[in-house]
């Protein structure tokens, strides 16, 4: 484009917003859609510097972006506030309009440069209380195999086995159905120096062991020795634990299938893989477990990671509080 505009009428940011879109839209080939949110958010930008005296494109500083991204965030007249991840979207088409500007020649300096995007609200993770947790695992099925097996009585062993393993060691849908039975042979059968641990293979390839429970190995038994080698029989599912009804392994889309199928039988809604992963870590933290051993469990290489639980059980500490401390709310103690 060369040197570009001296920028010293009042039309230049507008010439330079048009050239941003034209670029946008002829080398980068944004979708139409996309064309248009850039378009409102660079108008929306340069009336902002409209109000605040800015016609020059080398006219603005920081200071003016980051009032800019301010201004986004608290609102106006006529102009509700926008979240956080609404204004870095808006602040994102401004990035990389002062970036293009500085290619192209028509700024020296970037302002936007060092003016980051608003952090994200911190999203707390779900835990489900233990009724409910419960209530998931009755309605997958029984514990263990009744005197005949049929074809529902097997996907319901199944289903149980999946699920206590989920709760009960805190695994990610991927990690379960990743398990071969090699790797729970000795949990189940019990007895042994460090006979109860099943292996998992976690993120980047890391290995853990991680205790197993007594309701997670009577409902892993009842899998194993009644319905795993009929399915076996049906497939080539190899070494893999949990089976589908063809005898393959059991896929993490047909995992998150039974968790939504059982959760929808159970009366719940928006319970995911991970929420029983969450509510593993919640309970353990509130019945005392050190935040370290959850870390263990759970694979966390950081327990910066792991201690996002320690605020959920923060909460639940100032409910418990707020219900049973005579004074906790301004009623007189006896």
């Amino acid at each position: 484009m060369g040197a570009g505009p001296d920028g010293s009428t009042p039309e230049a940011l507008e010439r330079m917003c048009a050239a941003f879109l034209d670029h946008l839209g002829a080398e980068r080939a944004l979708a139409d859609n996309t064309l248009l949110a850039y378009r409102r958010d660079l108008r929306r930008y340069t009336g902002y510097l409209a109000e605040a005296g800015v016609s020059d494109p080398a006219g603005v500083t920081p200071s003016h972006v980051g009032g800019y991204l301010r201004a986004l965030r608290e609102g106006g007249e006529g102009r509700p506030p926008l979240s956080a991840a609404s204004a870095g979207r808006a602040l994102a088409a401004v990035r990389g309009l002062h970036r293009f500007a500085v290619r192209e020649g028509w700024t020296a300096t970037d302002p936007a440069s060092d003016v980051s995007p608003p952090a994200p609200p911190l999203r707390l993770p779900k835990a489900v209380p233990l009724e409910e947790v419960e209530r998931l695992l009755e309605a997958a099925g029984p514990v263990e195999a009744p005197a005949a097996v049929d074809r529902a009585a097997a996907v319901a062993l199944r289903d149980r086995a999946l699920l206590e393993l989920l709760y009960g060691t805190g695994a990610r849908i991927s990690e379960a159905v990743g398990l071969d039975v090699d790797d729970v042979a000795g949990a189940v059968a019990a007895g042994g120096e460090g006979a109860d641990l099943v292996r998992f293979r976690g993120k980047g390839d890391r290995e853990r062991l991680v205790p197993l429970g007594s309701y997670a190995r009577r409902a892993l038994e009842a899998y194993l020795v009644r319905v795993r080698p009929v399915l076996a029989r049906r497939g080539r599912g190899g070494p893999a634990l949990f089976l589908n009804a063809r005898g393959g392994r059991l896929t993490r889309q047909g995992g998150w299938a039974v968790l939504t199928a059982v959760a929808a039988r159970a009366g719940l809604e928006g319970v995911s893989p991970h929420t029983l992963r969450h509510s593993f870590a919640t309970h353990l933290l509130d019945g005392g477990a050190d935040i370290r051993v959850v870390q263990e469990l759970l694979g966390h290489s950081s327990v910066t990671t792991t201690q996002v639980y320690t605020l959920v059980t923060v909460d639940r500490l100032r409910e418990v509080y707020a219900a049973s401390h005579p004074r906790a709310r301004g009623r007189e103690g006896p």
